[in-house]
């Protein structure tokens, strides 16, 4: 048996063991879309209020395309954990995990149908 203070048992985790990788996760992700995100209403603004052809020409050429790609995914991830926290704290027993797995399904058919309706453009 080998001894183990409390401090060192619960170094680097949480409760569940896997709050210091969320918060981290957190932290990357909500610096990452400080950069992105002001680029992306930048781009987008740009296309705001132009014609179907105007709209289609910004977001095929490759660096609207790979912001706005990274955006998603990006701020997808970052919703997805942080719900997923929101629910850990608030929901019990079968809810819990019936809103856990919705927010992640919700999350990835968001990424998965932006990054098609972007790869139909730049395409």
């Amino acid at each position: 048996m080998r001894y183990l203070t409390a401090r060192k048992r619960a170094e680097g985790k949480g409760a569940a063991h896997t709050g210091t990788e969320h918060h981290w996760h957190m932290k990357i992700s909500s610096v990452g879309l400080a950069f992105l995100v002001p680029v992306f209403i930048y781009i987008f603004g740009r296309a705001l209020g132009q014609g179907h052809e105007a709209v289609l020409d910004i977001f095929a050429r490759p660096f609207p395309a790979i912001v706005t790609g990274l955006v998603l995914v990006v701020g997808m991830q970052h919703f997805s954990k942080g719900a997923q926290i929101m629910i850990e704290d608030y929901a019990r027993g079968f809810w819990r995990k019936a809103l856990i797995i919705a927010v992640i399904a919700l999350s990835w058919t968001v990424t998965a149908t932006g990054l098609f309706a972007l790869a139909k453009i730049a395409l």
